[in-house]
């Protein structure tokens, strides 16, 4: 996801550090904050907010290594698994909602079903990258299509 000479559509390093920052800050408010704000997608305008997902999210979150979810930052915006994807044969579905905030589509979901060599894309407007959580009536009918198909 990090913007880089290769990937010049990713996301500008200081996002990463931000995100850092914030759980060397305040580990506790940054789990209240991601999931209050963009993974849920619970900032856009008549959002439905759920407490409940807020509150898991949190506990979830409580529950890891610090150090760990540090190293998940780092991980999951520097890796690059351009190689990993191009090798993988079976029929893989990568869901992605398009008004995701948190991961954007452009710098992610596009780019790894096109390396795909039997991959679908399956996107959903106005979803955000919580959408397994808020919409699983609309995911899991797309994922059990997939898996009889």
């Amino acid at each position: 996801m990090l913007a880089t000479e290769r990937f010049p559509g990713g996301l500008p390093r200081e996002v990463f550090d931000g995100f850092r920052a914030a759980l060397r800050h305040n580990r506790a408010q940054f789990f209240l904050d991601v999931a209050a704000g963009l993974f849920y997608g619970f900032t856009g305008e008549g959002a439905d907010v759920s407490e409940g997902l807020t509150r898991n999210w949190w506990r979830q979150g409580m529950m890891g290594s610090a150090k760990a979810h540090y190293d998940c930052i780092k991980a999951f915006s520097e890796t690059d698994f351009t190689e990993d994807l191009q090798n993988v044969s079976l029929p893989v579905l990568v869901l992605h909602g398009e008004d995701d905030q948190a991961v954007p589509i452009e710098a992610s979901a596009r780019i790894a079903a096109g390396l795909l060599s039997n991959g679908t894309l399956k996107t959903y407007p106005g979803l955000s990258h919580g959408l397994f959580a808020t919409h699983p009536d609309v995911v899991n009918a797309d994922l059990l299509a997939f898996f009889e198909e």
